[in-house]
């Protein structure tokens, strides 16, 4: 009897767009035919959002290693060079071939000995004694008592779910799984049954994309460290054995180079359990794979930002901000806060390959730090000039005022309708449903006079379409409230701050003893 086999590299599950489609070229392709023909693919259209995201960091990893770019090899201008011209013809299929038999089995997600991004160990009752089910594998299920609300899934006939959407799973998992209890576990002589979150938990991600999928995968490349060998930066599937999960963390650098930090953060230990065909996944293990908590990668892909404790962290996902508020880390922008936002370093090269050629692509999951998930997160931009900052500092000025006034009248607004809410119902100024109305309305307006603004290269009086749009809202939101002449006067007293409130008076000069 042949065992379950679901070989990534072979079998056709990869969703792609053409860019010229055509009857003999499939929808779906194999990691393989994924990079073989990824100079004539479009993109990847795989889902969900946080899939993608760790999609992209999985195949940066092997085309780095499949290009020779996983090494600088001399200069970093020589690695530069080198890119830019692999970016104009198809990656080399017998490099790619070498590479999968290198990795023979280690990218089948059933292989009995090294199942792609799995624990084996994990199939030993002695190791883990639960399984979690496939209910908790997949996202948007409920699993143990939770209540149904995106399918009809109890714990007590769990469907199985296809090998695609459990490689997803597992992905996300890995990527962006959460802090806290878990299934226990036990190695050598620790028994524990807790976890710390995934690297990319409650983050948005970033990642440059180009007309074709090679310009893309070439694009999100970072520069090695001149002094890194090739052969010493690996992912966990390349290494010769399993990783013992109560090691420390590599000292004295944790990640030798860029491979590494897009695969070595992982928390999570999953095994997926396949039915006889392969085609399904009926269980699932998840439990904590290292013990310690990993030392932060510094995501190539993240805008880092500074809180007001002075600590760097990463700018979180919000499935209800514009990406074109993110310019600001992006393009270097300038702004007013404190954040000081830096932007993500796979952006820092990214015009040498071509000014203009590349927009960026958001990524992510709305989360709390622990175990709350909020909603995806996509979007993306028009095609950007990156280095605006140093090619034309006086074009990049005018758009970070675009940017600020934008964010500026949404902040009045904000404050706007909750001093109006106060007034109008004598409470403090705190949330409220006004609040809630106007950035709902406002926001989606801000957005299309930015774009608007920026395809017309019009940054003349940039303020007087935000404010005008603010008091439009504003208007919209209060003027159905407004019932007697008590009302109208805490409307018309909090409207003031659309245009900053009021001057507060100039203190009077100290008298002379």
């Amino acid at each position: 009897m042949s065992r379950a086999s679901f070989d990534l590299a072979e079998r056709q599950w990869a969703d792609v767009c053409w860019l010229e489609p055509s009857p003999e070229r499939p929808p779906r392709v194999g990691l393989r035919d994924l990079l073989v023909h990824a100079h004539e693919i479009e993109a990847l259209t795989l889902t969900p959002p946080p899939f993608l995201s760790g999609m992209y960091r999985l195949l940066y990893a092997m085309t780095s290693r499949i290009t020779g770019l996983e090494v600088v090899g001399g200069h970093e201008e020589d690695w530069l060079d080198r890119r830019a011209a692999l970016a104009g013809r198809p990656l080399d299929p017998a490099a790619v071939d070498r590479y999968f038999e290198e990795m023979s089995g280690r990218l089948d997600l059933f292989d009995p000995v090294r199942p792609f991004l799995q624990d084996p160990r994990l199939a030993d009752p002695q190791v883990s004694p639960k399984s979690a089910g496939v209910n908790k594998l997949v996202l948007g299920r409920p699993a143990g008592n939770n209540p149904v609300w995106f399918g009809h899934h109890w714990e007590a006939a769990p469907v199985p779910a296809p090998a695609l959407e459990a490689f997803a799973a597992l992905v996300v998992w890995l990527y962006y799984g959460p802090s806290g209890r878990c299934a226990t576990r036990t190695h050598a002589l620790v028994t524990e049954a807790n976890v710390s979150a995934g690297p990319l938990r409650s983050s948005l991600s970033y990642h440059p994309e180009g007309a074709t999928l090679l310009e893309t995968l070439l694009a999100g490349l970072t520069l090695p460290p001149r002094t890194l060998r090739e052969g010493d930066d690996l992912c966990p599937w390349e290494l010769p054995e399993l990783p013992d999960p109560l090691a420390p963390p590599r000292q004295p650098v944790p990640y030798p180079g860029p491979r590494s930090r897009l695969t070595g953060g992982w928390q999570h230990a999953v095994l997926l359990v396949p039915d006889d065909s392969g085609e399904k996944v009926t269980d699932a293990f998840i439990t904590w794979g290292r013990r310690g908590k990993q030392p932060s990668t510094n995501d190539a892909y993240l805008i880092h930002q500074i809180s007001k404790q002075g600590n760097p962290y990463a700018r979180p996902a919000d499935a209800n901000r514009g990406l074109w508020r993110d310019l600001d880390g992006l393009l270097k922008l300038k702004t007013t806060g404190t954040a000081q936002p830096q932007s993500p370093e796979a952006f820092d090269t990214l015009d040498e390959l071509g000014p203009g050629l590349f927009k960026a692509r958001a990524l992510g999951f709305e989360q709390d730090g622990k175990t709350k998930d909020v909603q995806f997160v996509s979007a993306s931009t028009p095609p950007l000039l990156f280095g605006i900052q140093e090619s034309d500092h006086v074009l990049a000025r005018r758009i970070g005022d675009l940017r600020m006034f934008g964010e500026l009248y949404g902040r009045r607004l904000e404050y706007a309708a909750k001093r109006a809410w106060a007034l109008v119902n004598k409470d403090k100024v705190g949330d409220c449903a006004w609040a809630e109305h106007a950035a709902a309305a406002y926001w989606p307006q801000a957005e299309d006079i930015f774009w608007d603004r920026m395809r017309c290269e019009n940054y003349t009086d940039s303020w007087k379409p935000f404010l005008h749009a603010a008091t439009t809202v504003f208007d919209e939101v209060t003027q159905q409230h407004v019932r007697d002449a008590r009302n109208a006067r805490a409307v018309e007293q909090a409207r003031i701050e659309l245009h900053g409130g009021r001057r507060k008076p100039a203190a009077k000069p100290k008298r002379r003893s």
